[in-house]
């Protein structure tokens, strides 16, 4: 499986940015000598800077829940020996006053008690699920401050419905883009049966070889005329073309992503969903791409129908406005991930990985129908991602932000990067996770939901993969979607109308969900 944002590996062919380093010293600890190395003070980069303004203060949340109460001190030992090592993670970001306010990393003394957050929280709460939602939710109405490392790990030992404890990870995403973080915090965990080895994530299967270089001249053309068009549609987009107002319409005259968020999630079977890739012989990313085109194509039905006196009658009728323009923005890597067997070397060997934020946008079109056939939604996702694939937009949008950046500056390359999601609608992500059963510190994980907040977005849907299932999580301005588990329902009953519909034809027989 394949995350959406890497729609296709040879965009991610940058050179890593080098980090100027000082100087190490030896120290003593847990009976061996490591090397402790002072990163010098050097100044944020301009991502990183542009993550820091008014409309694009953006935070990444990672909620994992456990099998076990979260034993505190373990992990606070543990931290101390692993993520503290990252340099990004133990360094203020602060202004240079000798550079007109630039802001700089600046190594520090780490408090754990600042960062490691364990709210007092009352077992016999009516609705634990209720409680740990609101909790993680008035997390988006604040900020953390810079006199510490911009990191959080709350711990809420509260036994949910399907959790006996909950960790939630708060890092801001000036510290590191969204594939590189997950990847930090899965360094962290080892696999349960094997306790010093590192989760295991799928292998992306080799591609055929690069039809450019193999001499496919239409091949070419096409790449070259598809990433024309896809870059004059986000130059468009970031100057006037707006999505149709649609009930899910929240980032276009909001201004910024601040104010409360709400962030459900909910665990379906990843059998299924490769029972549905295999009958169809396409990818994951075409499946978890199809069922939320048809999860939303139900829930706006809804929507549109609300006005209605019959509103039971009106659910099965089609109420969807006809050419709706609908597209969800996808801000995505376009360097490889510096993988967690080189994070974890870093954190235990003082070596080097690579690290920063380098992301361009990828404009994904949602087309927004209700279908005779659910496996329609499937091909036409199929559709997409393969026009997407074979396209450059990541690497040129990409560039055109760092070069408006360096002639027009920071709050020039903000304001574009702010405006493509203003003028669209959601954002969207697919995340590969690990294949076997980890835990954070010896408490074994049940499930992993990462998410974001401070886009403006009205709605983000990100879907994360651990052992045999897929958890989809909704990132929600209340007053865009005030019904989130609503949407949950509709994306989970489309997944299942699309599994049925592949039995049905006898694309593939049912017991073979197992088979990858």
């Amino acid at each position: 499986m394949e995350p959406v944002g890497d729609l296709d590996s040879r965009q991610q062919a940058l050179k890593p940015i080098q980090t100027k380093r000082s100087a190490g010293r030896e120290v003593e600890g847990d009976g061996k000598k490591t090397k402790d190395i002072e990163e010098e003070e050097e100044p944020l980069s301009p991502a990183a800077r542009i993550f820091h303004e008014p409309c694009f203060n953006v935070y990444v949340i990672a909620i994992a829940g456990c099998k076990t109460r979260i034993n505190v001190d373990v992990v606070k030992a543990n931290l101390g020996h692993t993520l503290l090592k990252h340099p990004r993670f133990s360094s203020l970001q602060v202004k240079d006053m000798k550079k007109d306010g630039e802001m700089k990393w600046v190594r520090t003394k780490v408090d754990l008690d600042k960062h490691v957050i364990v709210p007092t929280l009352h077992h016999t709460i009516d609705s634990p699920d209720k409680t740990v939602e609101d909790y993680i939710s008035n997390l988006s109405k604040t900020s953390i401050e810079f006199s510490k490392p911009l990191w959080e790990l709350h711990i809420l030992n509260l036994k949910t419905s399907d959790a006996e404890s909950i960790a939630v990870f708060r890092i801001h995403h000036s510290l590191g883009d969204g594939m590189s973080l997950m990847s930090l915090v899965l360094a962290c965990s080892r696999q349960i049966s094997n306790p010093e080895a590192l989760p295991t994530l799928p292998v992306k299967k080799s591609s055929n070889p690069d039809p450019v270089n193999s001499g496919g001249i239409w091949w070419t053309i096409q790449l070259v005329w598809n990433t024309i068009v896809d870059v004059l549609m986000f130059v468009a987009t970031a100057l006037f073309l707006k999505d149709t107002v649609t009930p899910l319409s929240g980032g276009q005259e909001k201004g910024d992503g601040l104010g409360s968020r709400r962030f459900v999630y909910r665990t379906v079977s990843l059998d299924d969903i490769k029972l549905i890739k295999n009958g169809m012989k396409t990818t994951i990313n075409d499946v978890v791409m199809g069922v939320s085109l048809a999860g939303l194509s139900r829930y706006l039905n809804r929507r549109y129908g609300e006005d209605k006196e019959d509103k039971g009658a009106t659910e099965k009728k089609n109420n969807l406005p006809k050419n709706i323009r609908l597209r969800a923005t996808l801000l995505m890597n376009i360097r490889p991930s510096p993988g967690i067997h080189a994070l974890a070397d870093m954190m235990e060997k003082g070596s080097k990985a690579k690290w920063g934020n380098w992301i361009g946008s990828v404009l994904l079109p949602f087309v927004i129908a209700l279908r005779d056939d659910p496996l329609d939604y499937v091909r036409q996702a199929k559709a997409t991602i393969d026009r997407k694939k074979h396209s450059r937009e990541a690497i040129f949008t990409f560039f055109i932000i760092k070069m408006v950046l360096k002639l027009f500056g920071i709050k020039a390359a903000a304001f574009l990067y702010h405006r493509v999601p203003n003028h669209t609608t959601m954002c969207f992500s697919n995340i590969i996770g690990p294949v076997e059963e980890i835990g954070f510190y010896g408490h074994p994980m049940v499930f992993l939901a990462p998410s974001v907040y401070g886009q403006p977005h009205g709605l983000m849907i990100h879907f994360q993969s651990y052992i045999n299932k897929m958890t989809l999580v909704l990132s929600v301005k209340e007053e865009i979607v005030p019904d989130p588990h609503q949407l949950c329902n509709d994306l989970e009953e489309s997944l299942k109308l699309i599994k049925d519909a592949v039995i049905a034809k006898g694309l593939v027989e049912e017991n073979s969900t197992k088979s990858t």
